[in-house]
């Protein structure tokens, strides 16, 4: 089989493409060790920002079920969870641009995102109970970004549901009828921050949260006086005072 994911690394975004659409993107072990190698590639070429999109009318299908069932023991889960750690704790902003379906273990996939855009007619389904299991594994980044009891009927149903439903509840980021144009104006936002500011940006939203109140202000006002003291904010200071684009270092 071919190769099932692609990474092009153009201004400083690393773009991850899925095409498997023979299976409509579903997570084979082929596609999910591909994925990793190009998450590696990123990371290498010190990328900025990490787009994953995808071909074909689907984003992901979910597990291969194919797969699954014809390999004759208990699945090895650990690949997909690796994937999905490392989307979410990679430095740079990682950016789903979703414009086909997505069912099942790619909404975890989807979610491990730190931003979602997806086009207005894109519908989702949590479909494991239909199947005899349960959305486990990818509870996980679904649970950190919406409150369970507004994906509870999702899960326990396998009901699909849309994409206005899935942004009122946290689930995703945006909703628009020009994906690609959105993710180009999140990249170029990106891109004009500081890149160690964005950096510890995306390191705070997930570890203030973890953080009991005054130890959180204690933890930030140290990094904040860090920041304020470093090159980065000289520059970007001196760049608003004197009304121009800053250069960072």
């Amino acid at each position: 089989m071919g190769e099932l994911v692609r990474v092009a690394i153009d201004g400083g975004i690393a773009t991850i493409t899925l095409d498997s659409q023979h299976n409509r993107n579903a997570l084979s072990s082929q596609l999910i060790r591909e994925l990793a190698a190009s998450i590696d590639d990123a990371e290498t070429a010190e990328a900025r920002a990490i787009v994953l999109r995808h071909e074909g009318p689907a984003f992901c299908a979910g597990a291969d079920l194919k797969e699954r069932s014809a390999g004759g023991g208990p699945p090895d889960s650990s690949p997909m969870v690796d994937v999905m750690r490392r989307l979410m704790d990679t430095d740079r902003p990682t950016i789903a641009a979703v414009e086909g379906a997505v069912r099942a273990g790619g909404i975890g996939l989807m979610a491990s995102c730190d931003l979602v855009v997806v086009d207005q007619s894109v519908t989702f389904a949590l479909t494991e109970v239909r199947i005899g299991v349960a959305a486990a594994i990818i509870s996980v980044p679904i649970l950190r970004r919406v409150p369970p009891g507004k994906i509870a009927a999702a899960m326990l149903t396998g009901e699909p549901f849309d994409a206005a439903e899935a942004r009122a509840i946290g689930l995703i980021t945006h909703v628009t009828d020009d994906v690609p144009g959105q993710v180009a104006a999140l990249c170029d936002g990106v891109l004009a921050g500081a890149p160690r500011a964005v950096r510890e940006t995306k390191r705070l939203l997930r570890r203030v949260p973890t953080l009991d109140r005054d130890d959180a202000f204690a933890e930030m006002r140290a990094l904040s006086d860090e920041l304020f003291a470093a090159p980065d904010a000289q520059e970007g200071m001196a760049a608003f005072k004197e009304k121009r684009t800053p250069v960072w270092p």
